[in-house]
């Protein structure tokens, strides 16, 4: 079997016959392509099809890319409406491919990212996708954390100032250059805060290609990478799906965001907040805020990709432009906060 970075095929085939037998017998292991974060395989064995996560290899910052926090949330969910993959094990053995590690269950399903993605969707089929994402994200904030075990799972009161601080500890750690308009903007989002906010469980990178969908009918099968996922604000999820998120009219859009959201028939990144508002009774009046906040987030977790790409260690394609958008992204939240005093 050829081996693929980050996973030890002899090691990983015993560990799999001891503590997922369903999944004895590895016979292929293949990287998932589009993760920029935390590594996804694909594992074809005797038995089912199973997917893996680990760390990505290289740099990897203080409290992220916690696989034990990762699997605790996805087994939490696993009787909830939330529809998310099933956990089959975790491994916080380093010694079997070089670092903790989950599997769980795979999913039929597809990653809808580009406008050749979204090609054959009608416009009520896009619509209806639409409606499935933001009814599913609804559905997230609406999990009761302390029936399902995760009522400790963060602290949700102070939650927006702690991820500023947060975020902006992990960026002096991954900056490759000087952006004062980056420490502007972290100024302007201090300032900003929000002197009240609501609390659940939030995804952390909620997005039209953090789903696998299927088509027909359209449907949410399963929602993925829960890496960012903790008790805090739910407006941040919308915050951040729309940061995200393209319009058709968008002259502008993220390098890094899904273009597939352009077709007609899709909601609008402002109908998407409505209908959120729609479904779950919050005020959003202040979303402009939350979508820069995104913008900054985003930055961030692009500038330590970026960094990890000068260092050789990413795993994959199209980290070449990563580092691009991380001005582009600053500079866009700058605008949103603009045209919201405007």
């Amino acid at each position: 079997m050829p081996e693929v970075p980050g996973v030890d095929s002899s090691r990983l085939r015993r560990w799999l016959a001891d503590a997922v037998p369903e999944a004895a017998g590895l016979r292929h292991v293949e990287l998932i392509a589009g993760g920029r974060s935390n590594l996804t395989y694909l594992l074809e064995t005797s038995g089912p099809r199973v997917v893996l996560r680990r760390p990505p290899l290289g740099h990897v910052l203080p409290t992220a890319h916690d696989m034990g926090r990762e699997y605790r949330v996805l087994s939490a969910l696993a009787d909830t409406a939330v529809p998310a993959p099933k956990p089959l094990a975790l491994c916080t053995d380093e010694d079997v491919i070089g670092a903790p590690f989950y599997v769980m269950e795979y999913v039929e399903g597809r990653i809808l990212r580009t406008a050749e993605d979204v090609a054959g969707l009608s416009e009520a089929d896009a619509a209806r996708l639409s409606e499935e994402l933001v009814t599913t994200l609804a559905a997230i904030h609406a999990v009761d954390v302390e029936a399902v075990g995760l009522g400790d799972f963060g602290r949700p009161a102070g939650y927006l100032e702690r991820q500023l601080r947060r975020w902006n500890q992990q960026w002096e750690k991954s900056v490759t250059r000087e952006l004062p308009a980056y420490d502007r903007l972290l100024e302007r989002l201090r300032a900003g805060l929000p002197s009240r906010s609501a609390a659940g469980l939030v995804h952390g990178d909620y997005r039209l290609d953090n789903a696998l969908v299927r088509t027909d009918p359209p449907a949410v099968a399963a929602v993925v990478d829960w890496e960012m996922s903790t008790l805090g604000d739910p407006l941040a999820d919308v915050g951040l799906t729309l940061t995200y998120w393209t319009d058709p009219d968008d002259d502008d859009p993220l390098p890094v965001g899904a273009k597939a959201t352009a077709r007609p028939g899709f909601y609008t990144g402002r109908r998407f907040a409505a209908r959120y508002a729609e479904l779950t009774g919050t005020d959003v009046d202040r979303i402009d805020y939350y979508v820069a906040f995104g913008c900054f987030k985003l930055a961030v977790i692009l500038e330590g990709i970026h960094a990890r790409y000068r260092q050789g260690k990413t795993v994959g394609e199209g980290f070449e432009t990563i580092g691009a958008a991380v001005p582009d992204l600053v500079e866009r939240a700058h605008r949103i906060l603009d045209d919201a005093r405007a």
